[in-house]
């Protein structure tokens, strides 16, 4: 039986679907969160060149203390859902990255970071934590740290979109070794298959392609690679989703 012929059960019943809408919003906040993150990290640095780290540390953790770690989780989630609200989509899943990329940017991410920054920094400044010089070289600075969260942003989603296009071509390859009996290539095309799944941001079509073919391959493996499967088997394989 040909692989192809799986494409006509391909989708998914709504009860065995694999990525939701809160899956997604909170693996694209937990990425973002990260990004800005270490942009506010080496942006410090930058801003302060001649600081030693324990002295970086400890402004970064004061501004964490009085408000930025909550503050960016709230921003990035304000964004994800003000972007969702302004391309149209108002309930359900992303459908790809790019549409994704364009939420973000729509939900107007780096101006909430930058109005979250400058609150942050009074604030600490206020308390009398950090004095007025290094407040407002952080002030002046500030466009460093922005740039820096901009330019990893559409970094990781560049990385996202490259994952995600060998993700499907991997699904093709592994099918077409299928076809041809060829268990030692269908296993190293299944080995980068797996690889790129880890840290790709869940999408439902391609992702659940990839669950049939981890599902199938278990069973061609554990069947001591013999390819007779049953329609049962097939059949097992797609609801294992």
């Amino acid at each position: 039986m040909e692989i192809n012929n799986l494409e006509k059960n391909n989708q998914i019943e709504i009860n065995n679907e694999i990525i939701n809408e809160q899956e997604q919003k909170s693996f694209l906040e937990t990425t973002i969160g990260k990004v800005i993150n270490a942009g506010i990290d080496i942006g410090i640095r930058a801003i302060l060149p001649d600081f030693i780290e324990d002295q970086v540390i400890n402004i970064k953790d004061n501004l964490f203390n009085y408000g930025l770690k909550e503050g960016i989780q709230k921003t990035v989630t304000d964004a994800i859902d003000l972007g969702k609200s302004a391309i149209g989509i108002f309930t359900g899943n992303f459908e790809s990255i790019s549409q994704m990329q364009s939420a973000v940017q729509a939900g107007g991410l780096i101006d909430g970071v930058s109005s979250l920054l400058d609150t942050v920094v009074e604030k600490v400044q206020q308390t009398g934590i950090i004095d007025y010089n290094i407040a407002n070289t952080l002030k002046q600075g500030k466009n460093i740290i922005l740039n820096n969260i901009e330019s990893n942003i559409e970094k990781t989603f560049t990385n996202q979109i490259e994952s995600m296009d060998n993700l499907e071509k991997y699904i093709e390859d592994w099918k077409k070794d299928f076809n041809k009996k060829d268990f030692n290539a269908m296993e190293k095309t299944y080995q980068k298959l797996e690889k790129e799944l880890k840290n790709l941001i869940p999408m439902e079509k391609a992702i659940s392609q990839a669950r049939i073919i981890e599902n199938l391959h278990t069973l061609i493996k554990n069947n001591g690679q013999d390819f007779n499967l049953s329609s049962e088997q097939i059949e097992l394989a797609e609801k294992l989703i």
